[in-house]
């Protein structure tokens, strides 16, 4: 896909991986809408990529941030997303609830832009110990991504499967093995996929053999994660 002057919306773009995303994007030539809940920082990102910066929390509704689109975006970066610790109902909220609705309402334009979607969910979506419910919204993200990469075979789909980032996501939770990747790490491997049209993306790429284990044997993967639960993002 080629990004240059078509419009490219991506969530939580405040920091971590949708700020890096946007910085690569703009890089790329594409024209910037980014969204986020902290008005200062999404200003800043939206300052340095020329873009437009639409503050909104997506747990709230959609309307008002589709209502602000210049236009039908060809490339939605879904990274917005919060982690554990938070209630059920939150993670719900942001992490599955609010990308459903986004896509649902720009799926229109994004069919008459032969445009992309990206869905930014974690290697939790395998299950992860200690992290039921965060592990469901993003299991759900991705058979959700899977389910419109079927339907809609006029658009690209990818899910982005990244292992722990490092960003202030998880705090202090986050333990010092596997060492985490970057933020910009991610939103390389992103714009590759989307350059490529790759369904789907396993970072660092070590991780897939935990993904293989978990399609083979999902009861000796269970068990490892009893023993240790890596903290994902």
């Amino acid at each position: 896909m080629r990004l240059d002057g078509r419009l490219a919306l991506v969530t939580g773009a405040s920091s971590g991986i949708g700020r890096a995303v946007a910085l690569r994007l703009a890089g790329d030539g594409a024209r910037l809408v980014v969204t986020g809940r902290d008005p200062e920082r999404l200003r800043a990102v939206a300052e340095r990529v020329g873009g437009q910066a639409v503050v909104a929390d997506l747990a709230d509704g959609v309307e008002a941030l589709v209502a602000a689109l210049p236009g039908p975006p060809a490339l939605v970066v879904h990274s917005a997303g919060i982690g554990p610790g938070q209630t059920a109902d939150a993670l719900l909220d942001v992490n599955l609830r609010a990308p459903i609705a986004l896509t649902r309402a720009l799926l229109p334009g994004l069919r008459a832009e032969r445009g992309h979607l990206v869905f930014v969910a974690s290697i939790a979506a395998l299950g992860v110990a200690g992290e039921a419910v965060y592990s469901a919204t993003k299991a759900g993200l991705r058979g959700y991504a899977d389910a419109v990469r079927a339907e809609v075979p006029e658009i690209g789909v990818t899910t982005v499967l990244p292992g722990i980032v490092d960003t202030p996501f998880h705090g202090a939770e986050r333990r010092p093995f596997p060492r985490p990747v970057s933020p910009d790490h991610v939103a390389e491997e992103i714009l590759r996929a989307v350059r490529r049209g790759s369904p789907e993306v396993i970072t660092p790429r070590w991780l897939t053999l935990g993904a293989k284990v978990h399609g083979m044997a999902p009861g000796l993967f269970a068990r490892a994660q009893s023993a240790y639960g890596t903290r994902a993002r």
